[in-house]
């Protein structure tokens, strides 16, 4: 299967073949970087090799160009705050790229779209996402706490940690919902009880640990009951 293929080549060409020093050079030389043209050239050669059919060379060649293309427009368009973004843009695009090529071959098609199974499930965990974040926020609203203090726990906080958390755990035992892995929605709650609430304790604030607790059960109870309705 030639996505499968040139994903293997694109994983060992940016990831295992290419050091941190080229990425250091890259970003400070940018085009003149001879670093961006080796690493181009090492990944036509790897596409031709897991490719390993001579009729295909042009998929090698037009991996490697759209992969310069790419890459070049990163360098000159990332900044130190929008590196991050660029990083999975760049990892996007490369993606397309290869996913362009096997529709080419129709190894892909869009008859998944028309599958209702598929759909309630990506329905699903689209909801979970920012959707059920602000369901939550809403339900939670008329509780949420004023501390009195800045304590060690608020200051030493991630910015927007608490949301991420939430998507993630949702989206998991969602997963383990769909897979009949229920034992791993008990690992879920355990985990998050051990990390979260033994540095609410340490906080000695009541209604901010009530605050949490609620706050997790219903982003737990949301997902549970989500999947059950989905299954």
């Amino acid at each position: 299967m030639i996505f499968i293929k040139l994903i293997l080549a694109h994983l060992l060409g940016d990831f295992i073949l290419q050091p941190n020093s080229w990425v250091a050079d890259k970003e400070r030389r940018k085009l003149k970087s001879p670093y961006l043209y080796l690493h181009v050239l090492i990944h036509i050669v790897l596409s031709f090799i897991f490719l390993w059919n001579i009729d295909l060379w042009w998929v090698a060649l037009l991996v490697g160009g759209t992969h310069f293309i790419i890459d070049a427009s990163k360098l000159i368009f990332q900044t130190v705050k929008n590196k991050k973004r660029w990083f999975f843009i760049d990892q996007l695009l490369h993606i397309l790229v290869i996913a362009g090529i096997s529709f080419y071959y129709k190894e892909f098609s869009f008859e998944f779209l028309q599958n209702q199974e598929v759909l309630k499930v990506v329905m699903a965990a689209l909801f979970l996402t920012t959707p059920a974040s602000i369901f939550i926020r809403i339900l939670l609203s008329s509780w949420t706490p004023v501390p009195e203090t800045q304590s060690s726990l608020q200051t030493e906080s991630l910015s927007s940690a608490g949301k991420y958390i939430g998507i993630l755990e949702r989206l998991l035992v969602f997963t383990f919902i769909m897979v009949n892995h229920w034992e791993g929605v008990g690992f879920m709650v355990a985990a998050k009880s051990v990390f979260r609430f033994s540095d609410l304790a340490q906080a000695k604030q009541r209604k901010l640990t009530e605050y949490v607790l609620i706050g997790t059960l219903l982003s737990f109870g949301l997902a549970v009951l989500t999947g059950i309705l989905i299954k």
